[in-house]
């Protein structure tokens, strides 16, 4: 008999005398197996081992190997409540990022909710052939399935410093894995946990989730229809000591506010004059044209990390940034890179550079800039018509969204659930604020719809939502 067929007719001999022990009792020991049954102590091991894969012994080293008693039945719950002790208090909260990234609808029917939330490309508005035909060519390379150089594919990186402008060169740039990434990484390479960083408010929720997350305080500063205010900037680095900034020079997200070139300068002066970093969140460059320089191009000082994605203007899955950073910030944030994902997949990296290098490129963005004027004014011409109530905080030249105030007295939460109850997706304006908003809020985003007429379907739904919202805050008339 073969070691093999030995160990089966031993654990076949022992499955059958544990079915005929109870729960807790001891089997033979090994010595005992050993010379009852004429076999190696390594077959007895391996025996043994086959009944703990199955759950029908336990091992007690010094002790010896007993009858395990049952598992619990399959429909029974676990207690998992001991997690709740062994991972403290630390949250990490997504309920303002999730709604932000469900997938929009496909389809424009009444029983279809319409999704006015989500700023990433409606299908239609993608550049699927030109995306597909990138990607083939560049997966067909052998190379391409190697291991990319850890900052990013040199082209690639030259393409991102090309986009930033000024005098950044490739050197400068380190390619990660989407936006949302980058500024996660930035963020934990530039302050401590516990420390104190600045938003614009209202901000980007993921930015506050990121930060909340990382263990970091987000302090506010006020903007304007012109973006953030250079001399409460100022006074908030003051009082708090921050040394990081998070700024979205504009399109703003979600008020479509963009900072005029004189304000990229002041911002700047002010940064340096705290020893601060600012984290230029260029996200819309592609959504909005023509635009300021960059602030990253106006720096001089190694102020400025400046983050540039593409998945707004192409597609969710094309999860490729480029982070332009200068001195000991840039070395950090490469080994932040490198710790956290190695490197970003090459795939992707290529398809970037077959895409972005390809005439496809520019006809993209030349429609993609025509709809989001188009799908602009058709929401405020729906809005200003069906909803007048809902005072459109400043009309933008590009972006994604428009920014509403609601009447005072209405309650931005309770809004947004009952326009989900008749069929339209709406993001309540709490989200977007690091503590209590000033005021009820809404977000609607233009850009996820099919088409023009579903975004005045998705109008005509919010403001039944609203007349309803209306008449219950007002309450039963008294005769």
């Amino acid at each position: 008999m073969n070691d093999d067929s030995s160990i089966v007719s031993l654990a076949a001999m022992l499955r059958g005398l544990t079915e005929s022990l109870r729960p807790g009792d001891r089997l033979p020991s090994s010595r005992e197996l050993v010379r009852a049954h004429g076999v190696s102590p390594v077959t007895v091991s391996r025996a043994l081992a086959v009944l703990a894969a199955e759950g029908r012994v336990v091992t007690r080293p010094g002790s010896g190997t007993y009858v395990a008693r049952p598992a619990e039945a399959r429909g029974e719950s676990a207690d998992l409540s001991w997690q709740t002790v062994a991972l403290g208090d630390r949250v990490v909260d997504d309920s303002g990022v999730v709604p932000l990234l469900m997938p929009p609808p496909t389809a424009f029917a009444d029983d279809n909710a319409i999704g006015l939330t989500s700023g990433y490309l409606n299908p239609a508005l993608r550049p699927a052939k030109a995306l597909t035909t990138a990607a083939a060519r560049a997966v067909r390379r052998a190379a391409t399935w190697g291991m990319p150089p850890l900052s990013g594919v040199p082209e690639l990186r030259r393409w991102f410093a090309a986009e930033a402008g000024g005098d950044v060169t490739p050197a400068d740039v380190v390619i990660a894995g989407g936006g949302q990434a980058a500024l996660t990484q930035a963020l934990r390479a530039l302050a401590a946990p516990g420390a104190p960083v600045l938003v614009e408010t209202p901000t980007y929720p993921g930015a506050l989730a990121a930060a909340r997350t990382l263990g970091l305080r987000a302090h506010a500063v006020p903007i304007d229809r012109d973006g953030v205010r250079p001399d409460l900037l100022a006074e908030a680095f003051a009082v708090t000591g921050a040394r990081v900034f998070y700024c979205q020079p504009g399109p703003h997200n979600p008020t479509g506010a963009v900072l005029p070139r004189d304000r990229r300068e002041q911002v700047l002066a002010v940064a340096r004059a705290a020893g601060a970093f600012v984290i230029e969140d260029d996200y819309a460059r592609y959504l909005s044209a023509p635009l300021p320089p960059s602030m990253v191009t106006l720096d001089t000082h190694g102020t400025v990390v400046h983050l540039n994605s593409l998945s707004k203007a192409v597609a969710p899955s094309l999860r490729v940034a480029g982070v332009t950073a200068r001195g000991p910030a840039a070395h950090r944030l490469r080994a932040a890179q490198v710790v956290e994902s190695f490197f970003v997949a090459r795939p992707l990296q290529e398809t970037v550079v077959e895409l972005t290098g390809s005439p496809a490129w520019g006809r993209h963005l030349a429609a993609l800039s025509a709809q989001i004027a188009a799908r602009r004014d058709a929401l405020v011409a729906s809005l200003t018509a069906r909803a007048p109530e809902l005072e459109i905080h400043h009309i933008p030249q590009g972006g994604l969204h428009l920014w509403l105030r609601l009447p005072p007295d209405l309650d931005d939460a309770a809004l947004v659930d009952a326009a989900r109850r008749e069929g339209v997706l709406v993001s309540p304006g709490r989200i977007f604020y690091p503590a209590e908003p000033p005021g009820p809020r809404v977000r609607v985003t233009h850009i996820a719809a099919a088409h023009t007429a579903e975004l005045d379907e998705g109008v005509r739904r919010l403001a039944t939502a609203l007349r309803k919202e209306n008449a219950r805050a007002r309450g039963p008339v008294t005769p």
